[in-house]
């Protein structure tokens, strides 16, 4: 991994609307914590708009190896933390700001031994922080219907239950490991894309990671976890990608600053308590013309801004804020 590392550029990416959010949070200042690290683009943000430190948080080591060019030059005001942002209350408290930003790190997908790429041959693992249960070990050990319930929650595929019966159908004769054969497995269930169109396995792959990773749960678990960590009067700011997880951070923001009634017609009532969060706008930031024209990628993200109350934390039931639910138990990781 450091030999990979190594071959990278040193300096962090400029990550996707960090002007907006910059602006949103504006004056940046005392402790904040960054909880997706990642190619480190927040936190250097953070920091040079004047953060006193940022805790950085990531649960794939090679996001540190990476930073080691650059983290250097900013001294102890970045402490680097492995671990996960829904465990962020246990590393820090009275934070003044906290970060996320939910979309996949370019620098896992353009590893192929990371196993997340439908484009590049890698064994087919996908596991962020590098250990636990991987996506061989579902497509390989998981029920059919389980399988067929992870692409269909997760990644919205149509085509699931025909894909799930292939995967059975193919690991029978002999054991799925590469992300390749993954690959033509999916698109051998799917018509050819046309010309504009995503990849035909961009949902499954998007679907295994999300199950492998937890990343639902996880999310679900660290808006929780910064309404603990957050100071009175300090600031959530959250990017998401898509649909699930925008939808997933308005309800939660809807439900614990008291501003809406139902998630739908048959969920219980969000309780009006004295709210947790008041929040910037009750419309999700989006990038402008500048951004798009330098980062086509930022078409589809959405930034929620929320300030921190001094009223006591709390919790927020997952279907309330509609997180998917996936029927039927994983595997358990091979070796484990």
């Amino acid at each position: 991994m450091a030999d990979a590392a190594s071959s990278k550029p040193s300096a962090p990416h400029t990550p996707v609307l960090l002007r907006p959010l910059l602006a949103a949070v504006a004056p940046v200042s005392g402790v904040w914590l960054d909880g997706t690290f990642g190619a480190g683009g927040y936190t250097r943000g953070l920091l040079e708009a004047g953060a006193e430190r940022v805790i950085a948080v990531d649960r794939d080591p090679l996001a540190f190896e990476m930073a080691a060019d650059w983290a250097g030059d900013f001294g102890d005001r970045i402490t680097m933390q492995q671990g996960v942002f829904s465990k962020m209350d246990e590393y820090a408290q009275d934070l003044d700001g906290v970060v996320l930003d939910l979309g996949v790190s370019s620098m896992q997908l353009d590893l192929a031994e990371r196993g997340f790429s439908f484009m590049r041959d890698g064994p087919l693992d996908m596991r962020m922080s590098q250990d636990g249960l991987s996506a061989a070990d579902i497509v390989n050990e998981a029920e059919e219907e389980t399988i067929a319930n992870i692409l269909y929650q997760y990644g919205e595929e149509r085509a699931s239950r025909r894909i799930a019966r292939a995967i059975v159908r193919t690991r029978e004769e002999v054991p799925i490991t590469r992300t390749l054969e993954l690959t033509q497995i999916v698109e051998s269930c799917l018509p050819r894309s046309k010309p504009g169109q995503s990849h035909p396995a961009t949902r499954s792959f998007q679907a295994l990671r999300i199950a492998v990773n937890n990343e639902y749960g996880e999310l679900f678990e660290g808006l929780m976890a910064a309404e603990r960590a957050l100071k009175p009067g300090g600031m959530l700011a959250v990017v998401t990608f898509h649909s699930v997880e925008d939808r997933m951070v308005k309800r939660f923001l809807t439900a614990r600053t008291g501003t809406g009634g139902n998630a739908n017609r048959f969920a219980p009532e969000f309780e009006q308590d004295t709210p947790q969060f008041t929040i910037k706008s009750r419309k999700a930031i989006g990038p402008d013309a500048e951004e798009l024209e330098e980062n086509p990628r930022s078409r589809s993200a959405k930034l929620r801004v929320a300030t921190r109350t001094d009223a006591p934390s709390g919790d927020v039931d997952a279907k309330s804020i509609g997180m998917p639910m996936v029927k039927g138990g994983l595997p358990p990781a091979k070796g484990q």
